[in-house]
């Protein structure tokens, strides 16, 4: 069975692409809380990775933005509409270090 495909985008010539990865802290962590902070996620092309954590946050989010002005737009319609939502924490890449195939298990 083939479960999907994966390409990895070589971003090191597009100086216009700018990873932001984005800490979210959310209210309640209740199944229900979780679930429709995960829907709402889903409904947002922008947001290109969501992640389940342990830790500090309950999920990490990554986007990719052209600039500042383009993120501070993804973080008044997008982000802090998401419900539930305590606390955000984003943080700019400088430059990808390392991207790799990820495993299937």
């Amino acid at each position: 069975m083939i479960r999907g495909y994966t390409a990895l985008v070589d971003t090191s010539n597009v100086e216009s692409s700018i990873a932001v990865i984005i800490n979210i802290t959310l209210e309640r962590q209740t199944e229900e809380h979780l679930d429709r902070f995960e829907a709402a996620v889903r409904k947002f092309p922008e947001i290109r990775e969501c992640f389940l954590m342990t830790g500090g946050s309950d999920y990490l989010l990554r986007v990719e933005v052209a600039n500042a002005g383009d993120f501070e737009r993804i973080h008044k319609e997008i982000l802090s509409t998401l419900p539930g939502v305590l606390r955000i924490h984003s943080s700019f890449s400088i430059r990808n270090v390392l991207a790799t195939k990820p495993k299937r298990l």
